[in-house]
């Protein structure tokens, strides 16, 4: 379920059921088995839009700034779903953004398969990386 918190409220009802009961029972009386699912949910609830305010004169975010953000989004998650969804979560894992050379890593991928396809149609390119780029 990729971002979960704009789902309809009828879906967290539904989520309870999987999650409680270990199947779903639809309107025509099918009965489904999750009992050797895994489910996933994503959210985005309490990330940063951006992160001028952690980064403020540096290019990296540091232990504090990420323990901050970290603070952040489970305060907004226990706020957002109810007790007895969250009490059925095996486990909350919450992801660092990612770094200027994790970015960097992505980004040469992408480029290098670019490259490619470039070169075999007779088409070359330059590209030159500012290694002062910010979030």
């Amino acid at each position: 379920f990729d971002e979960i918190e704009k789902a309809h409220p009828d879906i967290y009802n539904i989520l309870l059921q999987i999650l409680d009961e270990g199947r779903l029972t639809d309107t025509t009386g099918k009965t489904i088995d999750f009992t050797n699912t895994i489910i996933l949910l994503t959210s985005n609830l309490g990330c940063p839009k951006n992160y001028n305010k952690y980064l403020q004169n540096k290019n990296y975010l540091s232990k504090l700034d990420l323990e901050d953000i970290e603070n952040n989004i489970k305060i907004n998650i226990n706020n957002y779903f109810k007790p007895e969804l969250l009490n059925r979560l095996t486990n909350i894992l919450i992801f660092n953004p990612l770094t200027i050379e994790g970015l960097l890593l992505i980004f040469n991928k992408f480029i290098n398969e670019l490259k490619i396809k470039l070169y075999t149609n007779n088409i070359n390119i330059i590209i030159y990386i500012n290694k002062n780029i910010k979030y």
